[in-house]
């Protein structure tokens, strides 16, 4: 896996940029990268590949799959759960506990040949305790409410709350 740095597990590979800090108890695997001015902190899971960008504050508790890009200027709240083969693009917040999917048709030990990709554009906010389903499109600026299950593609500057989410 890599190197234990003080109380955190960091694969040899790891790439950061200046100004990175890194709270306690993390796990960091293979592959990953972060840029300038990101702060890491305590209890944070980064998977294979995953890839965030400058001035990035990744809460406590958050947990990326792999295969994830995340943009510059992103906020990712507390306890976030970001599913493999998830973008988030520049200047988007995720609140606490959001959870985002990858299998539409999930099965115990049974898994897709590919998993969704999901994408969540530049500048969207998602409220806390959202979950977005898997191969969905959140547009530019669009805002999630609270609470609210994303089951289908979001277009730019709307706002969408509830149990299926519908436009306000």
């Amino acid at each position: 896996m890599g190197e234990r740095e003080n109380s955190n597990i960091i694969a040899s590979d790891f790439k950061h940029g200046k100004n990175f800090k890194i709270g306690d108890f993390c796990i960091i695997h293979e592959g990953c990268e972060v840029g300038d001015n990101v702060i890491i902190e305590n209890f944070v899971l980064l998977k294979k590949g995953t890839k965030i960008g400058d001035n990035v504050f990744v809460d406590s508790y958050v947990k990326s799959s792999g295969s994830n890009r995340i943009g510059s200027n992103v906020t990712l709240r507390f306890n976030a759960t970001i599913a493999r083969e998830v973008t988030i693009e520049d200047d988007v917040f995720i609140g606490p506990n959001v959870t985002f999917t990858n299998d539409k048709y999930p099965r115990s030990k049974i898994y897709p040949e590919q998993f969704a990709k999901t994408i969540i554009k530049k500048g969207a906010s998602i409220g806390a305790n959202a979950t977005i389903l898997c191969g969905l499109t959140i547009g530019e600026n669009s805002i999630i409410g609270a609470g609210s299950v994303i089951t289908k593609d979001i277009p730019p500057n709307t706002m969408w709350y509830g149990n299926p989410a519908e436009p306000k």
